[in-house]
C-alpha cells in the first residue's frame, strides 16, 4: 500500500503511539468480554509469489495461503466485478477450513460514481461475493483522498442502503474527516447508527487515519508496516495492547490485514502480533506457523 508512505529515514522521528482510547467507544463495547472473540488474520492478497518457496505454481498460491493464514484482503474486487462461478472457485480453494474473504467494493461504486446511481453494480458486486457462503467476511467501501465532507450525503445515503445482514465498513481518507471534530462526530456517530464499521488504518504518513474510534464492536485494521524496520515492532506491540483492551471490554470480532512494502516481511510481523495478542490474551490465533526465510511452506 502506497497511502501514507514515507521515507525510511523520517520514521524514526514519526509518533506512532496510538491515540487514547476515545470516550465514544464506551457506548460500543459493553464492558465484559465476548463469549468467543473472534480474530482473523491475513495478508493484502494471496498473489504474492515472494510469499512462496521458489517452484510453487500461481495456481496452488491460494491453497497455500489458506494453510497458513485465515483471512485475505479480497482488492481484485476493488478493479473487476467478479460473477459467482469465479467466486466460488477460489471459495473451493480454502473449503473445510475456518477463513474470512474481505472483499473491497469495486471502483466503479467508490470513485467513479460520487455514490450515485450504483445500484446495477452494487447488486452485481453482492451477488458475486456472495458465492463466497459462510466464508464471506467484511466488505469494505474504500473511498479516495478526494472525496471530503462535502460529499457526506451521498456517503450516508449509501450506506444506508446497503444489506443489514452482512458486515460492512468503510475507509475515508480525506483529512477533514478527521480534522474537524463536528465532521468526524457526524461521522462516527451517523455510521454507530447504521451498524458500520470504520476501518483504521494505521500508516506512517496519515496518523489520523488510525483514530481508534469503533462504530460496531467490531474492528476492520490495515497495518502497514516498513518492511520489519524496528519501528514496525514498537507499533505492534502498541496494538497487542489495544486489542487486548478491546476484547476485555467486548470487542467481538478483529479483522487485521497485515501490509509491508515488501511483501516478504508479513509472514514474520503477522507471527510477532499474532504470538504476543495470544500470549495476552488467550484466544487462539491461526497464524503462519512454518517459514523459512519469510516464505510460507
Amino acid at each position: 500500500m502506497q497511502f501514507g508512505r514515507t521515507d525510511i529515514e523520517l520514521l524514526n522521528g514519526i509518533d506512532f503511539k496510538l491515540p487514547a482510547e476515545p470516550a465514544f467507544n464506551k457506548a460500543v463495547l459493553p464492558g465484559a468480554r465476548a463469549e468467543k472473540p473472534l480474530f482473523w488474520l491475513g495478508a493484502s492478497g494471496w498473489n504474492h509469489k515472494e510469499l512462496y518457496p521458489k517452484g510453487t505454481r500461481e495456481k496452488d498460491y491460494l491453497a497455500q495461503y489458506g494453510r497458513e493464514f485465515n483471512s485475505v484482503e479480497l482488492n481484485a474486487t476493488h478493479y473487476k466485478i467478479y460473477p459467482p462461478e469465479t467466486i466460488r472457485k477460489w471459495a473451493e480453494k480454502t473449503a473445510g477450513r475456518s477463513f474470512r474473504y474481505c472483499p473491497k467494493m469495486p471502483q466503479s461504486i467508490s470513485h467513479y460514481s460520487n455514490l450515485v446511481n450504483t445500484g446495477k453494480d452494487t447488486a452485481a458486486f453482492l451477488e458475486g461475493v456472495s458465492a463466497f457462503g459462510d466464508q464471506l467476511g467484511a466488505i469494505f467501501l474504500q473511498l479516495g483522498e478526494h472525496f471530503g465532507p462535502e460529499r457526506k450525503s451521498h456517503l450516508f445515503n449509501y450506506l444506508a442502503s446497503l444489506p443489514t445482514d452482512l458486515s460492512f465498513f468503510v475507509e475515508v481518507r480525506h483529512p477533514e474527516w478527521f480534522s474537524d471534530p463536528h465532521n468526524s462526530r457526524e461521522l462516527y456517530t451517523t455510521l454507530r447508527q447504521l451498524g458500520i464499521g470504520l476501518v483504521l488504518t494505521d500508516t506512517a504518513g496519515r496518523r489520523d487515519c488510525a483514530h481508534m474510534h469503533l462504530p460496531v464492536p467490531k474492528a476492520f485494521i490495515r497495518f502497514v508496516g516498513n518492511s520489519l524496520h524496528p519501528t514496525d515492532y514498537v507499533r505492534a506491540d502498541d496494538w497487542v495492547n489495544r486489542l487486548h483492551f478491546w476484547i476485555e471490554n467486548g470487542l467481538q470480532e478483529i479483522y487485521f490485514f497485515m501490509h509491508m512494502h515488501a511483501e516478504i516481511a508479513v509472514p514474520e510481523m503477522s507471527i510477532y502480533l499474532s504470538s504476543k495478542l495470544e500470549a495476552a490474551s488467550g484466544i487462539k490465533i491461526i497464524r503462519p506457523s512454518l517459514y523459512r526465510d519469510n516464505t510460507l511452506f
